[in-house]
């Protein structure tokens, strides 16, 4: 069909009024157009739906994020999935030349670096060290930040989406079944911006113990089903 899009960008969102609407309008001015957009919202109280609407987006109901994130995919009309988070922003040319290298690499699955809308030395740092970490595990125990994850929507669907009894790292256990079956790569083409408002409004030292002893959980004892470490999901707003 014609009309049909190659890919669906799926958000999920829960009262996003003020990032919401830099990430739609980096996706507008994107120089790839063949997408549709899919905001899956979590029951936001603030003007996230009127924006929603401003820039045409399909709408569909939410939850935490992984439950946004499927009940986002099931509607997806695309090819590809690319799951991205309210706070990103993407570069003019980003989609054309991620997509561009997924193909020709012949990917299943794959996310990008990342570097942080911020000018602080620690925040550069910081994410320089995941970039590092992510490339140095990603051929036996594949990362991806649920902010940016592409995927084929068949592998998506093989593996049943995101585990929704996951609270935390759900994004790390979607990638590491999807490599079962399919490639993964972290795509060189491309980074994507990413805000730091988690840092500043927890604290970068507390932020960074937190995905540490994560990880420490993860390996010990499984995914992380019980909320003992207070993930919280939306309503972060910059002051």
């Amino acid at each position: 069909m014609k009309n049909t899009p190659k890919l669906s960008i799926v958000i999920p969102t829960l009262n996003e009024e003020y990032f919401l609407p830099f990430l739609l309008s980096s996706i507008k001015n994107q120089t790839y157009k063949n997408y549709e957009i899919i905001v899956a919202d979590a029951g936001s109280t603030d003007k996230t739906l009127e924006i929603t609407k401003e820039y045409n987006c399909k709408l569909t109901d939410g939850g935490l994020p992984g439950v946004g994130r499927n009940k986002g995919a099931k509607i997806a009309q695309g090819e590809y999935i690319l799951f991205l988070d309210a706070d990103v922003l993407l570069p003019e040319n980003f989609l054309k030349n991620t997509l561009t290298e997924f193909e020709e690499k012949n990917l299943d699955i794959a996310t990008c670096d990342i570097y942080p809308l911020s000018e602080k030395k620690i925040d550069k740092f910081l994410h320089s060290a995941v970039n590092s970490y992510f490339k140095t595990i990603q051929f036996f125990s594949p990362h991806a930040p649920g902010f940016c994850i592409f995927t084929k929507k068949e592998i998506h669907e093989k593996i049943k989406g995101f585990d929704e009894k996951i609270l935390l790292a759900e994004d790390h256990d979607y990638v590491k079944r999807a490599t079962k079956i399919g490639k993964f790569r972290i795509l060189q083409s491309e980074k994507i911006p990413v805000s730091v408002r988690r840092l500043e409004k927890d604290g970068r030292l507390k932020i960074m113990l937190k995905y540490i002893l994560c990880e420490a959980y993860i390996l010990i004892k499984g995914p992380v089903t019980s909320d003992i470490f207070k993930y919280k999901f939306g309503g972060y707003k910059k002051e």
